[in-house]
């Protein structure tokens, strides 16, 4: 048990470190290059041909860049191709899906008092539902109504609602943020990996073979990358939000969801807005704080009243073992007295409004619900409680490792 547990606690540390790596990889380039993309100066008669350029330092060197409309004359044959960013991100962020929220799903998929299912029903839903989004989005832009960017942006934004709207409907809060920061991640790496990456390729072909290339598909890459480009910081924030109760486990979950796209496309422009030398757009900084303020509103700790008896008396599948384990009646006793005074629907120490995390250990269905992460926590290693604030005894740590290692 030990071995086991101590284990895929590394396995999920070490995806969760490559899906971090990864996504600042991609993130980086792709705001580097809108920022370079909107900075161009156009305004040159260039000999190359090139629709714009710029000058950067960095690093003690200067870069000339230049930028073609469609491509240059004679194709370079060293060619640098940016997509396994996107690719590994997404690989490694659904990698890491699997492992915490459809393996994990008792703890973390599946909220009882949202909607009673088994967990490997809620992994189908979760699996059915990236993939509506990237045939939904899909469809959008290719239809005469994805013409029009303004129309389209407001369309997948409508989106964006009715699927934060359905997740918190089927999920826990914790696994709806997530899943709505999933869902929107499949679209930007699906717009990599079916629309952009493709349509260059096209174009270099045409290149090799001699033929001039069809504008459209630069057009078409380009729609799909500032899509990218404003879904970003909402997917960051949804992808942090498993850190924070006030974010995932109110009753206005589906709002704080939605709002928060809108808070990146308001720091999005203000930043687009600067690359392009077109100001300097103040009123968005007084909108993102105002969004800002209503999702703190929204997750007031009055929505976190707990009163589901039933619930909180309910074992999580395979949990009861531990409760008639050797030792339980100890590790019971300890963790009530070390644990449960900020880990409870009401916590009693000063300052805490809310259980950290979300997580109460009240009641023995809870506490042997969640052994696992007691034995990480507080057995293997002392992340818990912060700071050995409740005193917990070496030999009580002792008592938690030898309960969960013989259930």
């Amino acid at each position: 048990m030990y071995d086991a547990a101590v284990l895929w606690h590394w396995i999920e540390f070490a995806v969760r470190w490559l899906h971090v790596i990864t996504a600042i990889a991609w993130i980086g380039s792709s705001f580097y290059f809108i920022a370079l993309d909107l900075g161009l100066h156009r305004d040159r008669n260039l000999a190359s041909g090139a629709d714009g350029e710029e000058w950067q330092v960095h690093g003690g060197g200067f870069y000339h860049i230049q930028k073609y409309l469609v491509a240059p004359e004679r194709m370079p044959g060293d060619l640098t191709w940016f997509k396994w960013e996107s690719y590994a991100t997404w690989l490694s962020g659904f990698t890491l899906l699997v492992l915490v929220y459809w393996i994990g799903g008792e703890l973390f998929l599946i909220d009882r008092t949202v909607l009673d299912i088994p967990v490997w029903q809620g992994a189908l839903i979760s699996a059915a539902s990236l993939g509506f989004g990237w045939v939904a989005y899909d469809r959008l832009c290719q239809s005469r109504f994805g013409d029009e960017p303004v129309r389209l942006m407001i369309a997948l934004f409508g989106i964006i609602v009715l699927m934060s709207l359905f997740y918190t409907h089927v999920f826990s809060g914790r696994a709806a943020l997530l899943h709505l920061g999933a869902f929107t991640a499949t679209i930007m790496s699906g717009n990599v990996f079916f629309t952009i990456i493709p349509n260059q390729k096209i174009v270099v072909a045409d290149l090799i073979a001699g033929r001039k290339p069809d504008p459209k598909y630069g057009k078409i890459a380009k729609q799909r990358s500032t899509h990218n480009n404003y879904l970003t910081l909402p997917v960051i924030f949804l992808m942090l939000s498993n850190h924070y109760p006030l974010a995932f486990a109110g009753q206005n979950t589906w709002i704080i969801a939605s709002l928060v796209f809108l808070m990146g496309v308001t720091i999005r422009h203000w930043f687009n807005t600067r690359h392009a030398r077109k100001g300097n757009p103040h009123w968005t900084w007084l909108a993102t704080a105002v969004i800002f303020l209503v999702i703190v509103w929204l997750a007031s700790p009055r929505a976190y009243s707990y009163d589901d008896e039933a619930a909180a008396d309910t074992f999580a599948p395979g949990a009861e073992r531990f409760a008639q384990a050797a030792g339980w009646e100890e590790v019971h006793t300890i963790v009530q007295g070390r644990c449960s005074m900020c880990h409870a629907a009401e916590p009693a120490w000063p300052g805490l409004h809310w259980p950290p995390q979300g997580v109460m250990l009240e009641t023995e269905a809870q506490i042997a619900s969640l052994a696992r992460e007691i034995y990480l926590q507080a057995g293997v290693s002392h992340a818990m409680p912060p700071g050995n604030l409740s005193d917990v005894t070496p030999e009580e740590r002792a008592a938690i490792r030898a309960w969960f290692e013989g259930a």
